[in-house]
């Protein structure tokens, strides 16, 4: 059975990509490992109706000393299913540059282990990746990078995406896409490649997380007037919410606030808010000066 580890940042469009590739193969039997940084499994549920095999890992990334063995006993797992391909979804702030020494130990001799592809937001590329030091971590033992969302971005930012990418991994290929599409045949050839990136298994504290409470008397304006307020300070902000007899997906990256009605399955509580950030960003005080603009709507922050 052959295993791909996907990563790349908050909102590059890794939940998309594999939506797109698990259509793509759907000759092939696919078991999905999710890794959130959030309480709450939003990409979970997001990929539910696919079909494939799905193990969630939530609330940290599987790459930390406090959540290696529930990777391990996902991949575990995996290997007693046998199916033909693995997907591994890196939380967006994890740093996955222990990959290959897990990978090593014996017990995961069955699984060929083809490499890491990491996909970038083009349009905010050259700001994370000198503010989140995971992005370089990320890149660093990828074989296959994707510059993600070109469609949006200017033909300078591609230039500079290229050019940071190539000097941070030049053994990496890379690839342009909108949308997180490519060819599936991209990937399946995909090949791990040697690096020099030092493994780390410590514990990420430079992450902010919060969880928020929406109540359901709020009104979709009001959400998204508080959306704006925050966003700024944020990396990422996800959470299902069923508002004015409407179920929605809150999904921002960055300053970019969506809020749009969603029609699938939810894995999980309602009007739950995750909001994560970086450190020396004033998050919390966003947050804390946003509820007095709308304190009868936000019923707790945790």
């Amino acid at each position: 059975m052959e295993m791909y580890l996907i990563t790349g940042f908050l909102g590059s469009g890794k939940t998309t990509f594999i939506k797109n590739i698990i259509k793509a193969l759907s000759n092939k039997r696919i078991y999905l490992i999710i890794n959130e940084f959030g309480k709450e499994g939003i990409d979970g549920s997001l990929l539910k109706e696919l079909g494939s095999t799905i193990a969630e890992i939530n609330n940290g990334s599987i790459f930390c000393v406090c959540r290696i063995n529930q990777f391990e006993e996902s991949l575990d797992a995996a290997v007693d299913d046998k199916p033909d391909i693995i997907l591994a979804e890196a939380s967006g702030l994890s740093d996955p540059t222990n990959i290959r020494k897990i990978m090593a130990q014996d017990k995961y001799a069955s699984i060929d282990y083809r490499g890491a592809m990491c996909l970038v937001d083009a349009p905010r590329f050259a700001k994370v990746v000198d503010t989140a030091l995971v992005v370089r971590k990320q890149l660093s033992i990828s074989s296959l990078v994707l510059i993600n969302k070109t469609d949006q971005a200017s033909l300078e930012q591609i230039k500079i995406a290229e050019q940071t990418i190539a000097e941070i991994n030049p053994q990496a290929d890379i690839v342009l896409t909108s949308f997180a599409q490519i060819s599936p045949e991209i990937l399946l050839t995909m090949r791990q490649k040697e690096y020099d990136a030092e493994a780390s298994t410590a514990r990420d504290i430079t992450l902010q997380k919060y969880l928020l409470t929406i109540s359901e008397t709020m009104k979709i304006k009001q959400l998204e007037g508080f959306l704006k307020m925050i966003a700024d300070d944020s990396y990422r902000i996800k959470g299902f919410v069923h508002l004015e007899e409407q179920l929605l997906l809150v999904d921002c990256v960055g300053s970019f606030v969506d809020v749009y009605q969603y029609t699938g399955e939810v894995v999980g509580e309602l009007n739950k808010v995750v909001v994560l950030a970086g450190k020396g960003m004033p998050t919390r005080k966003s947050i804390k000066n946003a509820m007095k603009w709308y304190d009868s709507c936000i019923l707790k922050m945790e």
